[in-house]
């Protein structure tokens, strides 16, 4: 059983009282490190600037060029024989960070693991799947953990090859995967191509999505699609991978384990806190990080809190499903647009497949937006008119959308090359 009652349903009042705790160990380990010792000197922070939680913001925010500047070992609070892992982000937005844990961390880590999966619904006796990437990148390594702690049986089946994927699923009668929404659309046309049933020919009755925002018309057609029930997971390599935050059996907001993260909303223009249920920029602050904690570190993830208490009785706190990034965001003829947006459209339109591209140019001075959408197996026949009464209609939602008219390319099923990570969404083309 992996059940923490005692955490998870804790009141609000002695939830707050031990994030207040940790947060003082933490400003006392932070200041081991090489960069918050020189900023705690120069600015005059330490422990005693903190009375009560809001005094967080005495302190700085932290970034990802922060980390970069300072890369390798100038955040780490330990002596270097004392780490035990090293992780690294993606690198998607530019060079790669790095995060260190000690033997701790990754005990605290897996915990957090388990208590998310356990949550959703995982036991022992099932046989999980996990077809997500193993190494540098966080979320492999981190479900494997979580998935120990609990006890079921792992495949660690790794990223791709998707016929294997689906003969390991059959062989061993997998019940629970973890997988990136793109690929998991992806891999339904395999299914097809075998003339294969998800939803018949598998046991799998729980998904964890994870390591790209989706919208929830993603999520809706993945689970039509394979008839499970898939729950929404967020991590970020700076705050140890997934385990962050994870949606309970009601769906509707993921708790964030307010028991080792620090949770603020700020403006992203204004830097000034928000209320409850208004969007803004995710801060997080690490409580029980060892080797590399950090302070108010920015993570450019657009939500809100969900300022409703959660009818499943966990009183931590739930942010709503990312809407994007900050640093996502798209302007064009000086309109802000986020990829989730068109994502959320396009999701919505019968006869659209599972993958499209965003393609950015610049003929002169005008900025030219092209949405490359590929056409669902069943709807794709060649005909003309067929096919432009489709490029029409998605031409009116997306315009209904984001307020510009963008141009619409239909392709062939599957014929939008595909990576084992993050799927890439956009290609700017444009020059400053």
């Amino acid at each position: 059983m992996y059940w923490e009652k005692n955490v998870e349903t804790i009141k609000r009042a002695k939830l707050e009282d031990l994030q207040l705790g940790r947060l003082k160990e933490t400003i006392g380990r932070t200041k081991k490190s090489y960069y918050y010792g020189k900023v705690f000197k120069e600015k005059k922070l330490g422990i005693s600037s903190l009375r009560k939680l809001k005094d967080i913001q005495k302190f700085p925010f932290t970034n990802k060029d922060d980390l970069r500047e300072h890369w390798p070992y100038g955040f780490i609070a330990v002596p270097k024989e004392e780490l035990v892992r090293m992780h690294s982000s993606s690198g998607t937005t530019g060079r790669a960070t790095v995060v260190f844990h000690t033997i701790n961390d990754i005990a605290v880590w897996s915990n957090l693991l388990a208590r998310c999966m356990y949550m959703a619904g995982m036991r022992k006796s099932d046989v999980f799947q996990n077809m997500m990437t193993y190494g540098l990148f966080t979320g492999g390594l981190g479900f494997h953990y979580g998935a120990e702690k609990i006890g079921a049986l792992i495949i660690p089946a790794g990223a791709g090859n998707s016929k294997r994927q689906i003969q390991l699923m059959r062989d061993f009668e997998t019940t629970v995967v973890h997988v990136i929404p793109s690929y998991a659309l992806h891999l339904s046309t395999v299914f097809e191509e075998l003339k294969l049933d998800p939803r018949k020919d598998t046991k799998v009755k729980i998904a964890f999505l994870g390591a790209e925002p989706h919208t929830e018309k993603m999520r809706k057609k993945i689970e039509e699609i394979y008839g499970y029930k898939a729950f929404n997971s967020y991590g970020l390599s700076e705050m140890n991978g997934p385990g962050v935050a994870f949606e309970c059996p009601e769906q509707n907001g993921m708790h964030i384990w307010e028991d080792s993260f620090l949770v603020e909303i700020i403006d992203p223009k204004t830097l000034q806190p928000v209320p409850d249920g208004e969007e803004g920029e995710l801060v997080m602050t690490t409580l029980q990080r060892e080797g590399m904690p950090l302070l108010r570190y920015r993570t450019k993830d657009l939500t809100r809190i969900i300022p409703e208490p959660c009818s499943c009785g966990r009183t931590h706190r739930r942010i709503e499903r990312i809407k994007g990034r900050t640093d996502d965001m798209l302007i064009l003829k000086g309109v802000n647009i986020y990829p989730m947006q068109i994502e959320k459209k396009l999701m919505e339109i019968s006869g659209v497949g599972t993958n499209f591209l965003i393609v950015l140019d610049r003929e002169g001075f005008n900025d030219l937006m092209t949405v490359k959408v590929e056409m669902d197996k069943k709807y794709f026949s060649g005909e003309m008119k067929q096919m432009e009464t489709l490029r029409k209609k998605i031409v009116e939602e997306l315009k209904s959308e984001i307020l510009i008219t963008p141009k619409i390319d239909l392709v062939e099923p599957d014929s939008i090359p595909k990576g084992e990570g993050k799927a890439v969404r956009v290609i700017d083309n444009r020059k400053d």
